[in-house]
């Protein structure tokens, strides 16, 4: 059997625990970084790989973790024809967001609800996601879209915030924000590598969206705190991308991941992952 080979355009938080997982059990692997620290190649759109037939060479999978810019998407600009050539390649994976849906009042969204973005980061996401699935199409290369809600996991949560005295009960009354887990993630993505769908789109959540006032009570109930006191969200003096966070407000279907990639998470509730979390 031809030994699998994942190369991530931006191996950061999420792609790193998705990296552990395949190491554990063969896969080979490299990525990128700004820095080209942490044994990374140095990737970005004014340096691009220096050697991709070689640096790429073998990859049976690629993920793209690299968010867009005003020019496009920085991976499919300088390397889109580099990746069209590996052999070997059975699956690409994008990691969007589920900001591309823009503002639903609290309503629910799922995979085939019309994107609309209110943001110049959301708009670029919905260009760069229909530009990886007409390469696909262009290459006959099983690409996926995965749109991502919050991401949490160990050292990243609101248990270290609140440890640290950083965390804010901000309310905006009905605001409710999806979330994930960052090993639920990489169990999705994992999912998809074993059965490639071309074209596919993925919300990938938990169950329950919720005020994030919420998940901040909830946490400092778990270590014994005293709550941060509640600020109402027009005197909370938040930078303009915080700001744009509580502009889309809506909840998320997860129901594509349970049905087709048979996904059952491990954390279905921000109060299961924060329970975990207790010991990070």
């Amino acid at each position: 059997m031809t030994a699998k080979k994942l190369f991530c355009f931006g191996l950061g938080y999420s792609a790193q625990v998705l990296a552990q997982d395949l190491l554990a059990n063969g896969w080979s692997i490299t990525g990128t970084s700004r820095d080209g620290e942490r044994d990374t190649l140095p990737f970005a759109r004014t340096q691009p790989l220096d050697n991709p037939a070689r640096q790429m060479a073998g990859a049976s999978h690629v993920l793209v973790s690299i968010p867009p810019d005003a020019t496009g998407d920085p991976v499919l600009d300088c390397h889109g024809d580099d990746i069209a050539k590996l052999e070997q390649l059975s699956w690409l994976g994008y990691l969007s967001t589920t900001g591309v849906y823009g503002d639903h009042g609290g309503g629910w969204v799922d995979e085939t609800t019309t994107t609309a973005p209110i943001n110049r980061r959301s708009e670029w996401r919905v260009l760069s996601e229909q530009a990886w699935l007409a390469w696909g199409r262009q290459h006959d290369v099983a690409v996926q879209i995965f749109r991502l809600a919050g991401i949490y996991g160990p050292g990243r949560n609101a248990l270290v915030n609140l440890r640290q005295g950083k965390a804010r009960r901000i309310v905006k009354p009905g605001h409710v924000f999806s979330r994930i887990h960052v090993e639920d993630l990489a169990r999705v993505l994992q999912a998809s590598m074993a059965q490639p769908n071309p074209g596919a789109i993925y919300n990938v959540c938990d169950d329950e969206p919720a005020p994030p006032q919420d998940v901040i009570t909830y946490g400092a109930e778990l270590l014994g705190l005293s709550p941060p006191d509640e600020v109402p969200f027009e005197q909370a003096d938040l930078s303009p991308m915080a700001v744009s966070f509580y502009s889309d407000n809506k909840r998320v279907s997860n129901e594509r991941i349970t049905q087709e990639l048979g996904i059952v998470l491990q954390y279905p509730t921000y109060r299961a992952g924060l329970e975990a979390l207790l010991t990070d």
